[in-house]
């Protein structure tokens, strides 16, 4: 789909969508829970769907709660329903041999979050779970979790790491090494760990991690839950004895930071005045930290109160500084970082991110691709970008090659622009923010959703 989106002024109230991290930490834990889970609010995304979809199919009862909320970020139907929730009971059947449960194939879509969180999952089993998914997952190497897993006695067939993946358990337990260039490896396994069979011990070496604030998520649920998990400072060591079991997940979703970003950045280049709802500043999110970009670089940023909950307030400014910054706990942010980074005048330089090219897309090289077609001259290293920045940003065509956050950047950007910017393939931006384009994308003058 190709969406034309036309330079204005972006202003008003945005509640931003459920985080995709914990929406699918939630279902996830829910389903190994024994007993019932209630997930209100969560993302009704593609990505989330693909979690929903997974779970059933390894056994977990998944139940939807719709109806018409006017304070529920989800998009409505064509009734006007939205998502308001999910019941789930667990336990996943095929983790109990008496069941003779055998597992449908789990179809990940477009989800690698999905993907390396459900495949230390089902390793708990002793029956083999096959996962696959779009193209871009096909492309995506699960190598190091994969090897980690046969280290704890998994058995794990798959083509070069990638899928389609199979994994059989059980899991023994013992000590292995996870370098995790992405923390979602990392993360598998700390939620599996402590459901293995009661006696063995899983001890994990950590020679590289990038992304540490989604280790300090994933850990925020097994301390939540009085988990055992013992770890050194700077999480180069872990160590998981089994026989514990999850809890019942029950509460509302909060807002992701990773999303609010795009509605942020839209109100930034193009001196606009939002104020983004259903975020909570003490949550563990790393990518929390596109405020205090925003802020360095000469936009107005201030947390208010909105109806007894915080809020935060985005102004926009004619000019804007440019800056270095350190992506590495957070290379998620780069599209978006890249772009608004092209609305400063001077050299901003964004680095520590190689982890961002093996995510959807190789993100450095793409975001140096198409912004050059909008004007802006950029400069690729290995681990980030240089971007010339110049105040300003022409109209033009760009590919978002399917990757989300890539559609997302560049239709925000495109509120700041001198020309209309035309946007192929922006359909790809439901898998973390349904509805955004299409906010983006109306006519000047109209109010835009989320009110």
């Amino acid at each position: 789909m190709d969406t034309i989106i036309r330079p204005r002024q972006f202003n008003g109230t945005v509640r931003i969508p459920a985080s995709k991290s914990h929406t699918i930490r939630r279902l996830l834990v829910a389903s190994m829970a024994e007993g019932l889970s209630e997930i209100r609010r969560p993302l009704d995304s593609l990505d989330a769907r693909s979690c929903v979809a997974v779970c059933r199919a390894m056994g977990a009862k998944i139940e939807e709660r719709r109806g018409i909320d006017p304070a529920c970020p989800n998009p409505p139907d064509e009734t006007g329903e939205k998502l308001l929730g999910w019941t789930v009971r667990g336990k996943l059947e095929f983790l109990n041999e008496k069941n003779n449960f055998v597992p449908q194939p789990c179809n990940v879509g477009n989800s690698g979050t999905t993907l390396f969180l459900s495949l230390a999952l089902a390793a708990l089993g002793s029956v083999p779970v096959h996962f696959d998914g779009d193209e871009q997952i096909r492309r995506r190497s699960a190598a190091p979790l994969l090897e980690a897993l046969k280290g704890l006695g998994v058995r794990v067939e798959s083509a070069g790491g990638c899928a389609p993946i199979t994994v059989q358990g059980p899991w023994k337990g013992g000590r292995i090494s996870l370098p995790s260039p992405t923390s979602q490896y990392l993360s598998a396994l700390l939620l599996a760990a402590p459901c293995a069979p009661k006696g063995t011990v899983t001890e994990i070496d950590v020679p590289l991690l990038n992304e540490r604030p989604y280790i300090e998520m994933t850990l925020s649920y097994l301390e939540g839950r009085q988990i055992l998990c013992e770890h050194d400072d700077n999480f180069s060591f872990f160590r998981i004895p089994g026989g514990s079991s999850w809890k019942p997940v029950t509460g509302t979703v909060p807002g992701d930071f990773s999303s609010a970003a795009f509605p942020a950045l839209a109100a930034a280049v193009s001196g606009g005045d939002a104020l983004l709802l259903d975020l909570d500043p003490a949550d563990t999110q790393g990518d929390k930290a596109f405020l205090d970009m925003l802020s360095l670089m000469g936009c107005g940023v201030q947390w208010e109160e909105h109806g007894g909950s915080p809020a935060v307030r985005i102004r926009g400014e004619k000019r804007l500084r440019s800056g270095e910054f350190d992506l590495n706990k957070t290379p998620d942010l780069l599209p978006a970082a890249a772009a608004l980074a092209a609305f400063a005048e001077g050299d901003t330089l964004l680095y520590n991110a190689a982890h961002a090219r093996i995510k959807e897309t190789d993100r450095i090289t793409v975001m140096r691709e198409e912004l050059s077609k909008l004007g802006v001259q950029c400069e690729e290293r290995p681990d980030g970008l240089v971007i010339h920045g110049e105040g300003r940003m022409k109209g033009g065509e760009i590919d978002s090659r399917g990757d989300h956050r890539i559609a997302l950047a560049f239709a925000a950007a495109a509120c700041g622009t001198a020309d209309p910017v035309t946007i192929h393939g922006s359909e790809c931006a439901a898998v973390t923010y349904p509805g955004f384009i299409e906010t983006v994308s109306k006519k000047t003058g109209e109010q835009h959703a989320g009110t």
